[in-house]
């Protein structure tokens, strides 16, 4: 992706939360340049990758494949005697007729809710930790409502309604085609990228960028380290 493209996609996002009335933490909104006086002190947010995160999975096809996150809050299951949270929170944003992969996660229960926009669907299967999918009935638990759906059903969350997911649940995100970009919420267990994601066909994770013009912020992986 280019610099400029992951730039627009962040500004994107944060026009939609706005228009959502949602109010960000105060490093979602540091510019690079903040990053050269950010001491020790906000090591948290450094180890366990809070702020943004844009991602086309390696495949170059964004507006196709892709999705615009921002993590909140955020354990670590690597340092927890560091950071002992259990949970974490995230916004994820996919544009209309954009779509994410179908993945498990084998330790994270997540609920995903609609907080506005557009409609998702997520489509469901059971899965096993070698991965295959499976063609067996889904059980489902949407706002309090449990339910069985045959598998690879596409479930359908209208702003305000959510689902969760279990471990070992495959799942993917999709946008209808029309009706503009929808803002997600993640509400989980603790989240580790490196360790806990799973995908149905391999894939990357971060993008390649291409530098055509200066970050305007920058992404979770990209912190530079807290002067000693």
């Amino acid at each position: 992706m280019k610099r400029s493209e992951i730039n627009q996609v962040i500004r994107d996002m944060e026009n939609l939360i706005r228009e959502r009335g949602f109010c960000l933490p105060p490093f979602a909104n540091w510019e690079a340049e903040d990053w050269k006086d950010r001491g020790k002190e906000f090591d948290e947010i450094r180890d366990n990758q809070l702020g943004w995160d844009i991602t086309d999975y390696g495949l170059g096809r964004f507006h196709e494949v892709g999705f615009g996150l921002l993590t909140i809050r955020n354990g670590n299951t690597k340092n927890a005697k560091a950071y002992p949270k259990t949970y974490a929170e995230k916004l994820l944003m996919l544009y209309e007729g954009q779509s994410s992969p179908l993945h498990f996660h084998a330790a994270k229960m997540e609920d995903i809710i609609n907080r506005g926009g557009n409609d998702v669907y997520i489509t469901v299967y059971n899965g096993t930790p070698d991965k295959e999918k499976l063609d067996t009935d889904v059980t489902v638990h949407r706002d309090g409502k449990c339910e069985v759906v045959p598998a690879g059903t596409s479930i359908c969350l209208t702003p305000g309604e959510s689902i969760t997911i279990t471990p070992f649940l495959f799942h993917d995100f999709k946008v209808p085609k029309e009706g503009g970009p929808v803002l997600l919420g993640e509400v989980s267990m603790c989240n580790d990228d490196e360790r806990d994601n799973f995908f149905y066909e391999e894939i990357g994770r971060f993008p390649q960028i291409e530098e055509d013009e200066l970050p305007y912020r920058l992404l979770c992986n990209e912190y530079p380290k807290a002067d000693a």
